[in-house]
């Protein structure tokens, strides 16, 4: 009997395809921190009108995680998941910029000025002759 194969039998997966599906998709962090966290943008998502194609018709909406609910009772259980304690968690850190990255590849620009403490000190030329003089005078 020969060995049972473990590794690469994701081909056929179905789940992992129709999870990779454009429709599947889910708002990315910086989307919701930059516009569904505003207040304005907020208000809207959680009164919005009763939309028939939308779980639970679009009352029950959680905006940190971007997700409709059937019940208000479902939501405000989610609310006590660790899914959503962990999205509150990462929403509080700064969202990754354009501008970021390109600092990271060394494309932004250095606006800091350098200070007298920062700049290496070089003696002058006179400081040297005579500071080798003496060195042979005292020898």
């Amino acid at each position: 009997m020969g060995r049972l194969r473990r590794s690469r039998v994701h081909k056929a997966q179905r789940d992992v395809h129709r999870a990779a599906r454009t429709r599947a998709r889910t708002r990315d962090l910086d989307q919701i921190q930059l516009h569904d966290m505003d207040p304005k943008h907020r208000a809207k998502l959680e009164a919005q009108p009763l939309d028939y194609e939308k779980t639970g018709l679009a009352q029950h909406y959680c905006v940190e995680c971007a997700r409709y609910f059937e019940t208000d009772g479902a939501l405000h259980g989610h609310w006590k998941t660790k899914l959503h304690k962990r999205r509150l968690k990462t929403l509080q850190s700064p969202a990754y910029t354009i501008e970021e990255a390109e600092r990271a590849a060394g494309l932004g620009r250095d606006t800091r000025r350098a200070t007298a403490s920062s700049l290496p000190i070089q003696p002058s030329i006179g400081a040297l002759t005579t500071e080798l003089s003496q060195m042979v005078t005292d020898s």
